[in-house]
């Protein structure tokens, strides 16, 4: 490994520490937070839409977003690293076969939708979603057998 790599490797290892960026990708409905100074301003601005594109190369790592705004295709590629960058947030999950999709393009309307990931083990759960998954389905069994208890108390009496 030669000295570039390993201060890429440095660099990358400090900012991922310091910078929560969730598990997304092509096909998923993302808002992102983007910092914006106007004179000596500064604020936050949103830019939601749908990833079309992820590059990954480490430090240099971008992803692609693209929204109809006014009814014109507005695209915004975006340094997943860049401290321009505040946030991320997943809105929905996309099920696509694709990594690129930049056929979405030329269409328009009801052709350029993605449909909606439901299966929960496609959906690529982040911990704190798995961890709040089990939690429900704990109370469910739980509720389950305080009921099956009952029911079986009932006819024994």
């Amino acid at each position: 490994m030669n000295i570039i790599e390993e201060l890429e490797k440095e660099q990358l290892g400090k900012l991922s520490a310091e910078k929560n960026i969730p598990d997304f990708g092509a096909g998923d409905t993302i808002r992102v937070q983007v910092k914006v100074v106007e004179g000596t301003r500064e604020r936050l601005q949103a830019f939601e839409g749908v990833c079309i594109a992820r590059k990954n190369a480490g430090l240099n790592s971008a992803f692609t977003v693209r929204k109809i705004s006014s009814g014109e295709g507005v695209e915004r590629v975006f340094p997943l690293h860049s401290p321009n960058v505040a946030a991320i947030e997943v809105i929905r999950r996309g099920d696509v076969r694709r990594a690129k999709l930049y056929y979405l393009r030329g269409r328009t309307g009801k052709s350029a939708r993605i449909r909606e990931q439901t299966d929960g083990n496609k959906a690529k759960l982040n911990a704190a979603d798995k961890a709040v998954a089990a939690s429900i389905k704990a109370d469910r069994e739980a509720a389950s057998k305080a009921k099956k208890a009952a029911a079986a108390e009932a006819k024994g009496e």
